[in-house]
């Protein structure tokens, strides 16, 4: 284990350090957003972390400030008591104003945001950790984290394309073809969970569409349900959500 005690204690060259850390921490999570066009990137996830770890680093010091001599008194007369994790820990709850803005549902009725969403709180909780001069810790979530928004989206993506549920947006010529639809995909073989069907008239641009959840028999590829349900004439638009 590396010797940090000096870049723990409490000094300007510690704190430029911490600083300079979440920047470089956020920075790197946000490049991995930012290059998928995800509405927090680079910047953001920069700025967060950098909050973060300077919430902590005042909390720090309100610590050590209220134990000057001048101050004792005054603190031990009033009751109070100095909590340096009472600052932190409100970072916490207010990343959710960032986090909520990036969670969308689409026209399709498909959620996204929600990796860049616990991504920024992810990055706010490793700032709180760099500002308290927690840097083995902070080296492990940066990788776990790495892991988890750049590699494992492969493994994801390998298991829903394999999975035997699926859940399916389609576009509809008019309502009464959802019989026929659901006529067709039963002698596919398929099983159907759930049927949630709109009509489309809240918005005269919006054509009838039904989200399927569906589960398929056994080695039935995903995409072929998808070509051969696309080539029906009442489909207009069909997509894997």
């Amino acid at each position: 284990m590396l010797e940090l005690g000096s870049l723990r204690e409490f000094t300007f060259a510690s704190a430029l350090l911490r600083l300079l850390c979440a920047m470089l921490f956020g920075g790197v999570i946000g490049m991995e957003r930012g290059r998928k066009r995800r509405p927090a990137g680079f910047r953001t996830y920069m700025l967060v972390c950098v909050g973060s770890a300077l919430t902590m680093l005042l909390g720090q010091y309100e610590m050590i400030l209220l134990d000057q001599p001048q101050w004792v008194s005054a603190v031990a007369a009033s009751g109070a008591k100095a909590d340096v994790s009472r600052i932190g820990a409100q970072v916490i709850n207010g990343i959710g104003f960032l986090g909520a803005g990036t969670i969308l549902v689409t026209s399709h009725q498909e959620v996204k945001g929600l990796t860049t969403a616990a991504g920024l709180w992810a990055s706010a909780c490793a700032g709180l950790a760099i500002g308290a001069g927690f840097y083995e810790c902070v080296m492990l979530a940066l990788v776990f984290i790495i892991l988890c928004t750049a590699l494992l989206p492969r493994l994801e993506a390998y298991l829903i394309t394999h999975a035997r549920n699926m859940n399916v947006y389609v576009e509809l010529d008019n309502v009464d073809s959802i019989g026929l639809l659901l006529q067709n995909l039963k002698e596919r073989g398929l099983q159907i969970f759930d049927v949630d069907l709109s009509s489309g008239e809240s918005k005269s641009w919006k054509r009838p569409n039904v989200v399927l959840s569906l589960r398929l028999p056994p080695k039935m590829e995903h995409d072929l349900i998808l070509v051969q349900l696309a080539q029906m004439d009442c489909v207009n638009f069909i997509e894997e959500i």
